[in-house]
Parts: C-alpha cells; structure tokens; sequence
C-alpha cells in the first residue's frame, strides 16, 4: 500500500494541529502541580476522553488484534473483565476515594504518611521500575503497525519511532498534563471515528456470518491455518480458561485502583466524586478496546486462511496490520493512520508525564535535604520525561517478548501492581498493617513477575502463575510482616 498525496495531508495536517495544541498550554504550567495534576481541575467529561484516549494505544491496538488473531473473539473477554473491574471502582469508591481524599500526586506518595519516607522511596522504585519495562515496547509495536500498514521499508521503523517519540517529548515536556488532556480531547476524536470506519471496513471485507464460520473451520481443523484456542468460549482450557480469567478479574482490579497512568485521572479530578463518575462512565469504553481491534485480528486470521496462510515475514502480531494495508482503499487509509497515531500519542504522552512525576515526586524529592525552587523543580521534571524517551527509545530496539504482547504487558505491570495494590488496600483499610509488612510486600510481589521475565520463555513458565505467584507473596508478606511486628514499633500513620 502506497499513501497518497491526500492520505499524507491527513496525517501531516493531524500531526501538526496535536503538536499546535499541546504547545500552547505551555503558559499554563507554573509549577510542578500544574505539570503533573493539571492544579486537579479536570471534570467529567474531559477526565472521560484523556481516560478513554489513554487507555487505547496503538499498543493496545497491536495486542488486542495478536489476541484476536490466537483466540478468536474470546479474546475480548479480558476486555469484559476489565469494564467490570472500573465500573466497581467507580461505583464503589473503593481505594480511588480515599486516594483523591488524600490529596497526594502520586500512590508512593501516601505511603510516606501512613508508612515512612523509605517505603514510599521503595515503592517508587517499583512504580517505575514496571512501568517503564511496561512501556518499553510500545515504540516497537507501534512502529510495526505503521510499517506494515503503509508498506514502507523496515529499516524505517526506527526512524519513524523516533520521529513520533520526538513529537510527544516536545509538548509533554513542555505542557504536561495540560498538553496531555488537551491533546487527548483531540486524539479520542479523530481515534474514534478512525475505530468506527476500520471495523466497517473489516466486516464489509470478511463478512459478519463468514467471520464466524471461519474461525468454526479453523477451530475444527479445516481450514488451511489451523486456530488452536477456541474462538467464541474464553473458558474453554484451549483458549484463555478458568486459571487465567480469575488471574486477569484480580489483575483488573488491582490496575483499576493502582495503574498510575489510571489513578492520575483520579488525582487531577475536581473530586472524589468526579474521579467515581469518570471511571463509570469510561468502563464501558474497555470491552470496545478489546473487542473493535480483536475482531481486526480474527477478521485477519480469517482472510489469509482464506488464501492458504500467512504471507512470508507476517506474524500473528503484524498480520492485522498487514491485513488492513490490503482492504483500506486509498485516500481513506490516511484517516485511519491519523487515528492509530492519535491512539499511540495519547498513551505515550500520558505514560511519559506518570513516570516522570513518580520519579521527581516519589524518589528525587524524599532524598533532597533542601526544596529546591519552583522553577528548578519544573526544569528537573521535564528533563526526566526526555530521559526516559531516550531510554524507551533504546529498549525498545533489543528486548525481545516472551511470549504474546498482551502476556509481556501484564506481567511488567504486575512488577508494581501486586504489591503496590496490597499497601494500598492494607494501608487504607487495615490499621494493623506496618512497615515491616509493607517492605515484606513490595520485595515478595515483585518476584513472580521478574521471574517470568528473566526466566519465562526458558522454563515455559505459565503467566497466570507468575500472576497469582505475586498477588500471594504480596498478601504473605503484608500479612505476616505486619503480625510479626513487635507493638512497641507498630505504627498505623507512618
């Protein structure tokens, strides 16, 4: 697929307004708190958009199509569980109220006055330590999307991750959340719109009855690519099975409540009761997520059965991409990279800004035995967002997956989520929980996750495994470090 002169107007012309409209918050940002919460003066339906735009990615593009190209339409269950797990949040209040109550700008944050200044640095430390291996693909996939889309050569990929790395650098680190919500209105936009045509384009080209009759085939083993997980039952043990939806329902909740990138919306919301209407009302938003971009892959999976396999070089997680720059027509492709890039800058942007702020907040500030001024602070935070561009630029050339895109994802996310999610819990709702039993959390929850990664593909480990490992050890640790702490030296505020 070659773009057209019109096509590369779309996305010249969508590049340019982002950049345009991210730049000119720059005069809003007068100190750290304006950088990092945007002064926590966003409402429903702004918090709703940035949320929404945030949480779709041209990686989560990428990783959903790859889940809906390996399981069929079942993959769309983690998406199912997902809505479910912010829908309770938001309902319920639960961990999100009492955070935003607290006034803080980041979770380790808390944990220095409920605990002490040396767990909130720890757990800093483990914030960013998953988050930053969390993101660290995303450059690569996105990339992927892009060359196989438009049939450029590969050896542009990294020429085109940094461009787009470049972009974002410049208004994040100038505008920060500001620049982030503003473009994140814009991206949800023309993101949404881009979703709609594609998934027209897809059934229109596969057909809706052919779609499914295909992956029946596939599943029964008559079709030129055999589809080893069943399409339609994520319960059924070939496809996601029971293990791993009841690993995926507490991870869910556990990001709901503790995903930084997720909890900022909450932090920089008017309220409390804001920051609970945001999260019902985008809840909805994540089975789409899954769903739009998964039927993209088995829409996928289906047209190259069709032909007798996939062509040389395509996997199963660069054969929706390749697969789209086959049906878009010209003139109308242009629109929908515009949207993917949308979907890529809105996540990376607001991914750049959350790391950034843990790492000024949570493990800088603790250690300065003098406040440094306004302006410093400022300076200091916006060159830790172009350092960790130029590390995620890095990492994302070398490491290699192991296993789905999706699996890597939840995994290095869990580094930080098993442990962080059990301080939080433990530190909001159990008056007994004490240091000891938080550093007994934070070391014990990190080990299942660093385990997969370093030794996963070498032992087959099975993620859902190294999931519940962490959510376990997390709780043991909480638990009997807490129980085994002498009353003198218990302390309940820190």
């Amino acid at each position: 697929m070659s773009l057209s002169l019109v096509d590369w107007f779309v996305i010249v012309a969508y590049l340019a307004g982002c950049l345009v409209a991210g730049l000119a918050m720059r005069r809003y940002v007068r100190g750290v708190e304006d950088f990092a919460v945007a002064g926590r003066e966003m409402n429903v339906n702004l918090g709703i958009a940035s949320l929404a735009a945030t949480e779709m990615g041209l990686v989560t593009i990428m990783y959903t199509a790859q889940l809906g190209f390996e399981k069929g339409l079942a993959g769309a269950m983690i998406g199912v569980l997902m809505a479910l797990a912010f829908w309770i949040t938001g309902r319920t209040g639960f961990v999100i109220e009492p955070l935003r109550r607290a006034g803080v700008m980041t979770i380790p944050e808390l944990f220095e006055k409920r605990f002490s200044k040396r767990v909130r640095w720890l757990a800093g430390l483990f914030v960013v330590l998953g988050g930053l291996l969390n993101m660290g693909i995303f450059l690569r996939l996105g990339g992927e999307f892009l060359v196989w889309t438009t049939g450029m050569p590969p050896g542009w990929l990294e020429w085109v991750m940094t461009g787009l790395l470049g972009i974002v650098l410049l208004y994040t680190a100038l505008g920060g959340m500001l620049s982030v919500l503003v473009t994140d209105y814009l991206q949800f936009l023309v993101m949404g719109v881009g979703l709609v045509i594609t998934s027209m384009l897809v059934i229109f080209s596969v057909g809706g009855l052919d779609l499914i009759r295909g992956l029946q085939l596939a599943w029964e083993g008559q079709g030129a690519m055999p589809l080893e997980s069943h399409p339609f039952n994520p319960f059924h043990s070939s496809s996601l099975g029971w293990g791993y939806i009841l690993w995926m329902l507490v991870f869910q909740i556990a990001a709901a409540t503790t995903w930084q990138v997720a909890v900022s919306r909450v932090l920089a919301a008017k309220d409390s009761r804001t920051a609970k209407r945001i999260y019902r009302r985008t809840s909805f938003y994540f089975v789409g997520r899954f769903l739009l971009p998964g039927l993209w892959g088995a829409a996928a999976f289906v047209y190259f059965s069709n032909l007798g396999g996939l062509p040389d070089g395509v996997s199963s997680l660069t054969a929706m991409p390749n697969y789209l720059g086959i049906i878009l027509p010209v003139g109308l492709i242009g629109l929908v990279i515009a949207a993917m890039l949308a979907a890529e800058m809105s996540t990376d942007s607001s991914y750049l800004l959350t790391w950034a702020t843990v790492i000024y907040n949570d493990l800088i500030l603790p250690c300065l035995k003098h406040p440094l001024a306004p302006r410093r602070r400022l300076l200091l935070t916006r060159c830790i967002v172009l350092g960790i561009g130029v590390f995620l630029l890095f990492y994302g050339l070398w490491y290699e997956i192991p296993g789905n895109a999706w699996d890597y994802l939840a995994v290095t996310g869990n580094i930080y989520l098993a442990s962080v999610f059990t301080l939080l819990v433990a530190g909001l709702y159990w008056p007994r929980a004490t240091i000891r039993g938080a550093y007994a959390a934070l070391v014990l929850g990190a080990i299942g996750p660093i385990t997969f990664l370093l030794l996963g593909k070498q032992y087959n480990i099975a993620p859902e495994v190294a999931g519940f490992a962490a959510f376990a050890l997390a709780a043991v640790g909480m638990i009997a470090g807490s129980l085994t702490t002498p009353p003198a030296t218990r302390t309940q505020h820190g």
